[in-house]
This record gives structure tokens, sequence and C-alpha cells, in this order.
């Protein structure tokens, strides 16, 4: 799947919005991946899922035992990667502010884990689930996106697989351009602005 066939999965479910948005991060941008709408059809995450598989080199996808994503942008997306990869995927949630598993999830000492997320833009919330991760038992291997717009910055310790890497620039509060400053900004994401 090139660049243009995965826009067009998130063009074609109008997952591709453009205006001014408030990003999870608190950093604003024209324009923001509804991943929850590209992966609403079980076919089209399936697809997606494939896809960055085959991204993944093979001496890694052999390795992995079970994926981990974050709640709640990578539950969906972690699960399809387990289903193609063929292996158990469970999620971290943060019901007192940091990544932790729940519902009676838990990871033996030393699996090989895939972080698997949604949407990167700083890595933050990844390297935040990389160490729940750790603290839980698991080594995380690699860590996948279906999309990185993080032009760059999300540095990780480990191989970093996205399907999609998008320059879209994202600001601070303060350092809008005038253009986007002119538009209201919406939040369309899952967590409250940080």
């Amino acid at each position: 799947m090139q660049d243009e066939d995965v826009l067009a999965e998130f063009r074609n479910c109008h997952a591709l919005l453009e205006g001014h948005f408030i990003l999870s991060s608190g950093l604003h941008s024209a324009k923001y991946l509804q991943c929850a709408r590209v992966l609403m059809d079980p076919a089209r995450a399936a697809r997606l899922a494939n896809a960055l598989v085959e991204k993944i080199p093979t001496e890694i996808r052999d390795q992995i035992d079970i994926v981990v994503s974050p709640a709640m942008g990578g539950v969906i997306i972690g699960h399809e990667m387990g289903r193609a990869l063929g292996t158990e995927a469970v999620f971290l949630e943060r019901p007192e502010g940091t990544f932790e598993l729940r519902r009676g999830f838990a990871l033996k000492r030393g699996q090989k884990v895939l972080m698997m997320e949604d949407v990167v833009t700083t890595g933050l919330s990844s390297r935040e689930a990389i160490t729940a991760i750790g603290e839980a038992g698991g080594e995380v291997i690699a860590a996948g996106a279906l999309v990185d717009r993080s032009s760059g910055t999300a540095a990780f310790d480990i191989p970093f697989f996205p399907l999609i890497t998008l320059n879209v620039p994202s600001y601070q509060e303060g350092e809008l351009p005038a253009e986007l400053a002119a538009i209201s900004a919406e939040k369309p994401g899952s967590r409250k602005v940080v």
C-alpha cells in the first residue's frame, strides 16, 4: 500500500479533516486525522493493519509475542495488528493519569511487545506507554502507528514503523499562523488538552 492509497482510505471515509484543530498533545493543526472513522470499517482496518505488518521486517515480526496499545486511540488498530500478526492484543488505560494494564491483562516477564498507536504527534504518549509496558514486565521491541505526523521529532530507542508519515505542521497556542488563528478551533480527539 502506497502513501496515496493510505490517504485515499482516510479521504473515502471523511477521516482527513481540514480546519483548525487542537490535538490531544495540545498542539494546533490545520489537518486532523480521525482514525476512529478510518477504523470503523473492519475490512478497511484489516487492510491497513496488513499493510503495516508488511512494513515490519520479518526478523522483528517473528519475535512479537503480543501487541499492546494505549487506549483510547490505539485499541482498534492494536487489535487488528494482533489479528494480522497472529498474536494477542491488549491495551493500556490511564485511570489515574498514568498508563497501566487493567481488566486482568498482564504481561509475562520478557514478553516481546509491539507497542501500537493510531497517530504519533509528539511521541509523548508512546514513550509513556513503552515505560508502562516495561514496568509490567514486557520488552518493547518495536513501535508502530498508522500515522506519524511528528515531522521527525518523535524519537524512540526502538524501531518505529508508521504506515504513513505526514509532514503536517503543528503549533503551540501562542505561535499560530494568522490564517489558522482566524478559524475557530475544534477538539475532535478523545483526551482533554494537556
